[in-house]
């Protein structure tokens, strides 16, 4: 029987039930006069009514029908205490569990769907506390149990835990009731059972599992900071080590909250992205697409031109485009802010203790309650023979490195085919060097569906990289005339490639030494070992961004800062698990990619069933005109339903048109709100919307359309 039916056939059953149940009295003068009916019975047949009365009582508390108080006064009467205990408690703890599965079964799909994105924070909760809260629920009788069952089956909660639970917490409320109805005779009025006193003792013994959680975390606390000597007086409520997106967001919320927080930066306020990374990378991209349009102009009706490009120039005008967004980063701003900056490397010395040296080699120690470290990442350079032998260039120092050079390299190895990778190669070709791409891996970004690495890679070779996937880098070295060469190995083939510089782009490692892990047993590996609360094995030092994992973006380090810094200047109250349920990200090559949720191939390789629909930008007004009419949309969605899981965007602006996905998917608006949203023509975010109109005309009911077709025959005569 399908839900909706079996759904509207046990409401069906319910309403019948409470309607007959209307037509009747029920007050303890009748249930005297209904237990004196069948105590002959019972005499005669003790068994049979006990069986009968457990059967009647599971279906009672299974249906969820107001009369579970009565039935367990009449358990009280009938059997006496213990024997009314034992039948009523194992009946209502079935009765409750069958209404719990009956709520999962038929309700928690719809209710999920209705969360989106929010249902899996939710869940996670609960499926951490959620036998504390059933608990808690079952000792406060003022709750009424038939909601407490509904609601818990629309939780993760396991039925095994939610019966045992119910069980154990329905048992004290329950034997005030049955030892009521041994006194039967003498009860005038029900509230003569329940007391206030009584009522506020439940209460009270449902906030001890509670307590004696908390005693338990203060136990293990204890222990973990067995050894240490806690100050009495702190220095300071926070210190943050690293001023990368991470830190300065930390620093910045402490301040915010007028926390007395010191930020330690060792290198350049702003850190890796500002300086390294995204700026000065998407600055030299910019460059590089006006270059490769200048050679293309007749695509816009205007004449190809070969650009003259003075590469000293680029290099220059990235370091302006730096200068100019430092100072949102600075030392003056965020003095200004309310925090105390000091330019040194911080070491951590107990678990309240930071070192700070500064340049000149002078040394303070300040205490404090918590510790961010927020120490991000560098390039990981591979242990390739010979690589230090070819003075390889990386993505932090390339634009130093390159800066007065009158020309971009003109024979360039990249080695990665990540994102950064792709991102070099391609603007670097595009400024006028002969680019060599070598990735170990079958194809170019492996992390993104087949269907976007094709149309990267046709791009980046259409500009002219010769790309070499499938290629493993076995050495480097020098030619006995000083020529660099690199070797690399292909299906058992070796081969080398001569060139004037390498850049190696095969992923970014922590910065894990020197802060003082180590000394305080600081677990690490690739990343610093954090909780769902950002928290190291001391719960008042904390990481966020790169250093922490599990991702390595700017965004998602400013959206860790303000997990790590609420909990590390509030935790003590109440903590916050990071949440990584909507993290975007994209690649700013010429397409770009975005992508958010579910790729294709996770959705696979996870078993998890979708739906794919798709929207062509070669359609799209906005493209055409653009000249860019090339890429696509992808969106992922559960199978017949318009929860988004996942979205990939190839194309001009992809990172811009991601965000109204994101959005979506952060506050569970499905394809349909999309869909009936006013979107500008002509944008490119028109493209989001058709992807829904896509969507929509795949789910319209054909059957609805053959009644709305005759109806308007019908109208026609």
């Amino acid at each position: 029987m399908k839900k909706p039916v079996l759904l509207i056939a046990l409401a069906g059953l319910v309403a019948a039930a409470l309607w007959l149940l209307a037509g009747q009295e029920i007050d303890l003068q009748t249930l005297r006069d209904r237990l004196a009916a069948i105590s002959a019975f019972q005499e005669s047949r003790p068994f049979l009514v006990a069986g009968l009365f457990l059967a009647a009582y599971v279906a009672v508390a299974a249906l969820s029908l107001p009369i579970a108080v009565w039935l367990t006064l009449a358990g009280g009467a009938l059997f006496g205490f213990w024997t009314g205990l034992l039948i009523v408690s194992f009946a209502s703890a079935i009765g409750a569990t069958l209404a719990f599965l009956a709520s999962r079964y038929l309700l928690r799909d719809w209710v999920r769907a209705r969360l989106g994105a929010r249902a899996k924070g939710i869940e996670a909760g609960l499926a951490r506390d959620g036998a504390f809260y059933l608990f808690s629920l079952r000792l406060i009788p003022v709750v009424p149990f038939f909601a407490v069952n509904l609601l818990m089956g629309l939780t993760p909660i396991r039925a095994w835990t939610f019966y045992w639970v119910s069980q154990l917490g329905m048992l004290a409320g329950t034997a005030v009731y049955v030892n009521a109805g041994t006194q039967l005779a003498g009860l005038d009025s029900l509230s003569g059972i329940v007391s206030p006193p009584l009522l506020a003792s439940f209460a009270l013994l449902a906030v001890f599992p509670w307590v004696a959680r908390a005693v338990l975390g203060l136990w293990k606390r204890r222990r973990v900071y067995a050894g240490w000597t806690r100050p009495k007086r702190f220095d300071r409520n926070l210190v943050v080590i690293g001023a990368g997106s991470a830190g300065l967001v930390s620093a910045y919320i402490a301040a915010a909250t007028k926390a007395r927080v010191t930020l330690v930066e060792a290198g350049e306020m702003g850190g890796d992205c500002l300086n390294y990374g995204c700026v000065p990378s998407k600055a030299l991209i910019r460059s590089a697409t006006l270059a490769h349009q200048m050679r293309h102009a007749a695509r816009y009706g205007l004449t190809d031109t070969t650009p003259d490009i003075p590469f000293r120039s680029v290099m220059d005008r990235i370091h302006c485009v730096i200068a100019d967004i430092a100072p949102h980063d600075s030392v003056e701003r965020y003095t200004g802010l309310g925090v105390e900056v000091l330019k040194g490397h911080a070491r951590l010395i107990d678990p309240w203790t930071v070192e700070i040296t500064d340049t000149a080699g002078a040394r303070q120690r300040l205490t404090t309650r918590a510790v961010i470290i927020a120490t991000g990442a560098r390039p990981f350079m591979p242990p390739l023979p010979g690589l230090g032998l070819v003075d390889p260039l990386t993505s932090d120092n390339l634009w130093t490195r390159l800066q007065g050079h009158d020309q971009a390299p003109p024979r360039l190895v990249v080695l990665g085919g990540g994102p950064i990778g792709c991102e070099l190669a391609q603007a670097f070709a595009r400024l006028g060097s002969e680019v060599t791409q070598i990735e170990m891996a079958p194809r170019l970004m492996m992390r993104e569906d087949l269907d976007a690495s094709a149309l990267v890679t046709a791009s980046i070779e259409a500009d002219g990289v010769s790309v070499l996937t499938g290629h493993k880098a076995v050495a480097c070295g020098l030619s006995d005339d000083g020529q660099k060469w690199i070797e690399v190995e292909s299906a058992g083939d070796t081969r080398r490639i001569s060139f004037d510089q390498i850049i190696v782009a095969v992923g970014r490692s922590a910065r894990l030494e020197g802060f003082g892990l180590e000394e305080l047993g600081i677990a690490s590996d690739r990343t610093i070992d954090v909780n769902d609360y950002l928290e190291t094995r001391f719960p008042n030092i904390l990481a966020a961004g790169d250093v922490a994992g599990p991702f390595q973006f700017t965004h998602t380090a400013s959206h860790q800062a303000w997990f790590a810094s609420v909990n590390a200047l509030f935790g003590t109250f109440r903590k916050f698990k990071a949440d990584y349920s909507v993290i975007p990200w994209a690649t700013f090559t010429a397409p770009e990619v975005a992508r958010v949720g579910l790729s294709e191939a996770e959705a696979r390789d996870k078993g998890i069933a979708v739906e794919v629909t798709r929207y062509d930008l070669a359609e799209l007004d906005r493209a055409i005109t653009d000249g860019a009419a090339h890429g696509f949309v992808k969106v992922l969605t559960a199978p017949g339903k318009d929860r988004i899981l996942g979205v990939t965007i190839v194309g001009d602006h992809a990172g811009d048109l991601i965000a109204e996905f994101v959005l979506a998917m952060k506050h569970g608006l499905g394809l349909n709100k999309m869909l009936g949203t006013i979107h500008i023509y002509p944008t490119w975010a028109e493209a989001n919307k058709a992807v829904a109109g896509n969507w929509r005309r795949a789910h319209v009911n054909a059957r609805l359309l053959a009644i709305v077709k005759r109806f308007h025959d019908w109208r026609r005569g």
